[in-house]
């Protein structure tokens, strides 16, 4: 049975909402409010994010991934724009999202912050928030893990901690068994070296061991602000690890132009094969086009 997905990450959306620094002012968010307005939103344009979403509604995938950051400082009223712009998207059994670190750049009560994208990375139980979420979309189980936790100011990484690691385990074990494609969500690159230590999940080689250790047939991720295939060298065989751009980020030195990917998962001849397409924002034209086409290789069936 053929499965389309499509996924994408890091909106950063803006502008940020008058009176953002109002609300429960605190040092971190006043850093990041002045990294925004003198450097960040001349990158992070939501003209460009309009464009990629519309390209993906427009490719009709069976699904959508966003893995995070969808503010910018964590600020309440960021939130309740997030939600909006989420419900733009589709509804929550089209969409999963999983947090980024600026998605909890500083505490806010879940009531005004996280939990205002509850619904989008429940269990198939809406009613059931606990982490890893999993949903079951015919042949595919889209595993989400939430590494996002305020850091310190000099630190954007994350912690996935021992509930969600011992979880994913025996997911992973379970959905093998049954016969499901298994795709791990996660924000932050889950294999060292991907990311900057200042900029690594805290617990990086304990998620890469229950990788290694049970597998998987597709790991994505945003963060790091680039397109990257890396694998993770599991016993079953490799697990590509697929990194996107931020959706909306324009020319910029050091960082790729926004882009999303789109996942074909087919059953052929008993075995998995998945092939990615990569729609990129091309600046001089305004629009979207294709920049790479390629297949992964699937050693396990």
């Amino acid at each position: 049975m053929s499965f389309s997905l499509a996924h994408f990450s890091d909106v950063h959306l803006g502008p940020l909402p008058k009176g953002a620094l109002l609300r429960k002012p605190a040092f971190k968010k006043f850093i990041g409010a002045l990294s925004w307005h003198f450097s960040r939103k001349h990158l992070y344009l939501p003209e460009i994010a309009a464009q990629v979403l519309a390209d993906i509604l427009a490719s009709n995938p069976d699904h959508v991934a966003f893995t995070g950051d969808l503010v910018n400082i964590s600020a309440e009223a960021e939130f309740v724009q997030g939600a909006a712009w989420l419900s733009h998207v589709g509804p929550p059994d089209f969409l999963s999202y999983t947090p980024g670190n600026h998605d909890a750049y500083v505490d806010v009560p879940k009531h005004l912050g996280l939990g205002l994208f509850a619904a989008y990375m429940t269990n198939e139980n809406a009613k059931d928030e606990s982490l890893p979420f999993i949903r079951l979309r015919r042949n595919v189980a889209l595993i989400g893990i939430n590494a996002a936790c305020p850091q310190s100011i000099f630190r954007a990484g994350g912690t996935v901690g021992e509930l969600q690691l011992t979880k994913l385990a025996e997911n992973l074990k379970a959905l093998r068994a049954r016969g499901f494609y298994r795709i791990v969500m996660i924000h932050h690159p889950p294999a060292p070296g991907i990311s900057h230590p200042q900029r690594a999940l805290s617990d990086v080689g304990k998620i890469c061991a229950v990788l290694q250790n049970e597998g998987a047939e597709l790991v994505i991720h945003g963060h790091n602000h680039t397109r990257s295939l890396n694998f993770i060298d599991a016993k079953s065989g490799k697990i590509p690890v697929v990194g996107v751009p931020s959706a909306s980020m324009s020319a910029s030195r050091g960082h790729d132009v926004a882009a999303w990917n789109l996942y074909q998962i087919d059953r052929v001849r008993g075995k998995w094969q998945t092939n990615v397409t990569t729609r990129s924002w091309n600046n001089s034209e305004k629009t979207m086009t294709q920049s790479a086409q390629f297949q992964l290789e699937h050693q396990t069936s």
